[in-house]
């Protein structure tokens, strides 16, 4: 599958995370923003938790809204036939690696700061989940080879 600037992109990603709450949503909104339209991509947890306001918060600054996402966990998967699946915690990458043994799909981890462990003022939390939020968003660009359109 060839993206919006010709960059080689598998047809089907997962993103894990152990809730579903804050990181793989994240990734999963960001991935859909840059690639959405020639890839598919979701999102699971270990367990589904509930969607975090902050990530709503950090992820609406970039226009990308999660208000609808609705966590889910590794069982609850409909549909299994990802060619790559991306762990951010290390919990979900013993599920991913469990999971492809009943289905051919690359694994990759990338171990993703936990921003809820952050404690202060609003301001402080939501500067903690940016910074998650800009590093998914830079490792996804990196590792897909996004290129942003040329201008003129």
């Amino acid at each position: 599958m060839r993206g919006p600037h010709g960059e080689d992109l598998p047809d089907a990603v997962l993103f894990a995370c152990s809730q579903n709450a804050v990181r793989s949503p994240m990734a999963e909104g960001l991935m859909k923003h840059l690639f959405g339209r020639h890839v598919f991509v979701e999102s699971v947890g270990v367990r589904a938790g509930e969607v975090d306001p902050f990530v709503v918060t950090v992820m609406d600054e970039l226009g990308i809204d999660l208000t609808k996402h609705k966590p889910r966990s590794f069982e609850e998967l409909e549909d299994t036939s990802f060619d790559l699946i991306i762990s951010l915690t290390p919990e979900a990458q013993h599920n991913a690696v469990d999971l492809t043994r009943a289905m051919a799909a690359d694994v990759e981890y990338w171990p993703t700061h936990d921003p809820t462990l952050v404690e202060g003022s609003r301001e402080q939390c939501l500067n903690a989940y940016r910074e998650v939020r800009d590093a998914l968003m830079e490792r996804i660009k990196q590792r897909f080879g996004w290129r942003a359109a040329p201008s003129g």
